[in-house]
């Protein structure tokens, strides 16, 4: 009986130690798996990033190809200016259009008040007939995708006059 327990000792050693390898040998798999997953998401983000304009890209070559035909219709010694500049309109629209499908949008400036985070001033004009800082006019249109500023509105605003300067005098004494 004594030489039975050194027996059934070694064994268990032996069983340990085999179930010992295998555990390595599931957790150096596990870990290999992992790298390879890491490695598989990298390439597909750098996939992704490379070709996320992909659509984008397709839908603004028909554009391309009616501002080509519109270059060159305008180089022929016949070409009339009014179905020249149709051409362009249509060519504008067709863009806005692709654009819009992917969430871009123009910034509505025209006659609205001015916004810092929407219109960048280009110059201050007197108008009457307009309220006072408002956007008079348009210089460069702006845009946002979804809802983030791409690009402000380049706009003209009106003045705001003395008596809008001493209105918010006015009122800001007011309010101390």
């Amino acid at each position: 009986m004594a030489s039975a327990a050194p027996e059934s000792g070694a064994g268990e050693t032996a069983a340990l130690q085999a179930e010992n390898a295998a555990l390595q040998d599931r957790a150096l798999r596990a870990l290999a798996e992992a790298e390879n997953t890491r490695r598989r998401a990298k390439r597909d983000l750098e996939d992704e990033r490379q070709f996320a304009v992909t659509s984008l890209a397709r839908e603004l070559l028909p554009v391309l190809d009616n501002l080509r035909r519109a270059i060159v219709a305008s180089e022929q010694p016949s070409s009339q200016g009014a179905s020249l500049i149709d051409g362009v309109r249509a060519t504008e629209r067709l863009l806005m259009g692709v654009l819009q499908r992917v969430g871009v949008q123009r910034v509505d400036a025209l006659g609205a008040p001015f916004d810092p985070s929407r219109h960048e001033a280009m110059m201050e004009v007197d108008d009457p007939s307009i309220a006072p800082g408002a956007v008079a006019d348009v210089m460069e249109e702006g845009y946002v995708l979804h809802d983030r500023l791409l690009r402000p509105a380049r706009v003209i605003v009106t003045r705001r006059g003395a008596s809008w300067g001493d209105h918010r005098e006015n009122a800001t004494s007011k309010q101390h």
